[in-house]
């Protein structure tokens, strides 16, 4: 049955309700992305600056800063010809980072790195 024949929409699978918070973590799982938001807790910064910072090309930073943007994570805002990107959410962005930090700290050290 479907909607049309009077039934109840079916409701998401567990896996289905979480693919969001996966998408998140996934955006959370590479080391640049979270060098990118951990050098950003420091203020606005153009994209040069970053490429810099990390030592990546342009188009590598631009790429992170696209997943992370999709997210919701990072904002970004003309500065004449640049953009400045900043964090979304500061507070809730460090509190996640640090709670991840901790995580790993109790249970041992490197997940998922052979």
């Amino acid at each position: 049955m479907n909607q049309l024949d009077g039934a109840l929409p079916e409701a998401p699978s567990e896996v289905d309700a979480l693919a969001d918070v996966a998408g998140l973590l996934h955006a959370l799982s590479d080391p640049n992305r979270l060098a990118i938001l951990e050098h950003l807790t420091l203020g606005e910064h153009r994209v040069v600056d970053l490429t810099a910072h990390l030592g990546l090309a342009q188009s590598t930073v631009s790429k992170h800063l696209a997943c992370l943007r999709d997210c919701g994570l990072v904002v970004s805002r003309p500065s004449g010809r640049a953009s400045l990107i900043s964090l979304a959410q500061p507070e809730l962005i460090r509190e996640v980072v640090r709670a991840a930090e901790r995580l790993v700290a109790v249970t041992g050290g490197p997940c998922g790195r052979e």
